[in-house]
């Protein structure tokens, strides 16, 4: 019994902050965990600067309505799912993903929330638990099931390693490199073949 388990931006949908980096015109807000693997440091670094412009919520959100999944992301989940159980395990937060997922088809997603002051500002974040995707994988495993998990940052380094099969997908080059034993993709139809090699073995 496998269960697939993806991440979400990058793969799925453009990178939020960087979109959201483009519209406001703050190009240090490009930053992603492909660049900062400590997602803590990162996510305090980006609520500084949020507070230093004044921008909130409801700005980042507006953005996010805007968002599309990327061409043929859509047409990939729906085969996937249709093959296996798959989840995306996500560091976003709940505020972010909602009309993501339903722009996707509403698939199951896993990931943490902010916390909003009533005046819409970021104040802070809460992890749904610690190294959530890698906790989340084991949790799965020890249940009963293998995982096969796909992502293209740091942060997916230990849920793809951790799991029966693991692939990189439109990830950096210096992961890649860093990661040689790691296949490594860039089209949705050869990242398929490889998941269902493993789920229909």
């Amino acid at each position: 019994m496998y269960i697939t388990c993806l991440d979400l931006e990058g793969v799925l949908v453009p990178e939020i902050w960087i979109e959201f980096a483009k519209v406001s015109g703050i190009p240090e807000l490009t930053r992603t965990t492909r660049d900062e693997p400590d997602y803590d440091k990162l996510m305090k670094w980006r609520i500084g600067i949020l507070k230093e412009h004044g921008l909130g919520l409801k700005e980042i959100q507006d953005v996010i309505s805007k968002i599309d999944p990327l061409p043929g992301a859509k047409e990939f989940l729906d085969t996937l799912r249709s093959k296996c159980q798959t989840i995306i395990i996500s560091d976003t937060f709940s505020q972010f993903a909602g009309p993501l997922m339903k722009k996707l088809g509403m698939p199951t997603i896993f990931c943490n929330e902010l916390v909003v002051a009533p005046n819409g500002e970021i104040t802070d974040f809460k992890m749904r638990c610690p190294q959530s995707k890698l906790t989340t994988v084991k949790a799965l495993q020890s249940c009963g099931f293998e995982t096969v998990a796909s992502g293209d940052s740091h942060n997916d380094l230990a849920m793809i390693k951790a799991s029966k099969a693991g692939f990189l997908f439109r990830s950096t080059e210096q992961i890649k490199k860093d990661n040689p034993e790691l296949e490594a993709f860039e089209e949705y139809d050869d990242l398929l073949k490889a998941i269902l090699k493993v789920v229909e073995a």
